[in-house]
């Protein structure tokens, strides 16, 4: 069963709606999207076939609503996203029906916001480390071939293969490799010396550009190598990879957000910085004083970090000392452990046989 917000909203099946995100805290631009959540409540009868639907949600994602249960479920493990529902400044509230009201955020908080808060903010700042690499420390637009990873034995030490070519005035297509037995990536290393290179040799690799080992050679009996190759396969692997993932950073990265990582000249994404603190502090409210602050009381000091106000390696440190401070706050909090799921479980119970009793055509 496919269903649409337009659907939910036209089958009169919302329970709540509220702008959310960066509106709801309070730490929107002029040209912030509006993001909005919800929860609906499935009709009678799809509920109880077999075509359950969890959520409902729009092409950008933007506009996500969850269906009652998936709602609670989420509640009981803290889920930011789904918990600052409930705590939804009054402004942001585009739709509430009376049942919704007895769904209150201080029945769920438990010491699992830790995790939920904190954990997912410890992966902000892990990801604002990579993109701060990836600024950096970008990787050359020419990729690099397996060649570039290749060593010839020269005396006690070694040489890039380029460099051993250049130096002897051999060419790569006159040279053939042979395997070295019980010697992993070394290769015993032939040059073809002879008038019109009667030897065949295949040269190093097939193709300096798309291949992605070193090529072998038939070698005539009895030639010598002049030397050993190595070729430093672990270190290609990992070349690639990390090339990889810089071209499809660069590739999925968002255009305004980049440009503005780099026009403040501070080298971090400061959208993600800001959600960064924005957590950790949520976080230490709840566990102090058992409250959730969506409404940033600390907008400016927000907004100053999205403006790229602060050094990067400064917010870094200030974040892990905050990590620390929200981890102690919950060792000592009076908060339970875990939400109470049984009261939970009846709470949603309650709450869809109401709305199904009120329901046309409902048969009890």
């Amino acid at each position: 069963m496919m269903l649409t917000i337009s659907d939910l909203r036209q089958r009169g099946l919302i329970l709540f709606e509220a702008i959310s995100g960066s509106r709801a805290y309070g730490t929107h631009l002029p040209h912030s999207d509006t993001d909005l959540k919800g929860v609906f409540i499935l009709p009678e009868a799809e509920f109880y076939g077999l075509t359950y639907v969890p959520q409902v949600a729009n092409a950008t994602n933007d506009e996500v609503f969850y269906e009652l249960r998936r709602f609670v479920e989420l509640l009981v493990k803290n889920n930011p996203t789904v918990l600052e529902l409930l705590g939804t400044p009054e402004d942001c509230v585009v739709y509430r029906h009376p049942l919704f009201d007895s769904f209150r955020a201080e029945d769920f908080l438990s010491k699992l916001c830790r995790r939920s808060f904190a954990e997912y903010a410890v992966a902000q700042i892990r990801k604002a480390r990579g993109l701060n690499k990836k600024i950096n420390h970008p990787e050359p637009p020419q990729r690099k071939s397996v060649l570039d990873f290749c060593y010839v034995t020269v005396g006690a030490g070694a040489q890039p293969v380029a460099t051993w070519l250049e130096r002897r005035g051999y060419a790569a297509h006159q040279c053939g490799l042979a395997n070295v037995n019980h010697l992993t990536d070394l290769y015993a290393l032939f040059v073809d010396k002879t008038s019109g290179q009667r030897h065949g040799y295949r040269g190093l690799v097939r193709d300096p550009e798309t291949s992605q080992d070193v090529q072998l050679s038939a070698v005539p009996k009895g030639e010598m190598p002049v030397a050993y190759l190595s070729f430093n396969r672990n270190g290609y692997s990992t070349y690639c990879r990390v090339y990889r993932e810089y071209q499809e950073w660069k590739q999925k990265r968002n255009p305004e957000r980049y440009q503005n990582t780099v026009q403040h000249g501070k080298n971090y994404d400061a959208k993600n910085m800001l959600h960064v603190f924005r957590l950790l502090r949520m976080a230490e409210e709840i566990a102090s004083d058992g409250q959730l602050h969506v409404r940033r009381p600390d907008r400016e000091f927000l907004l100053q970090i999205r403006r790229g106000e602060f050094e990067y390696e400064q917010l870094v440190a200030e974040a892990e000392a905050l990590v620390e401070r929200v981890s102690n706050a919950f060792a000592t909090s009076a908060l339970p452990d875990t939400p109470d799921a049984d009261a939970a479980e009846q709470l949603l119970v309650r709450t869809r046989r109401a709305w199904y009793a009120a329901r046309p055509g409902h048969q009890p």
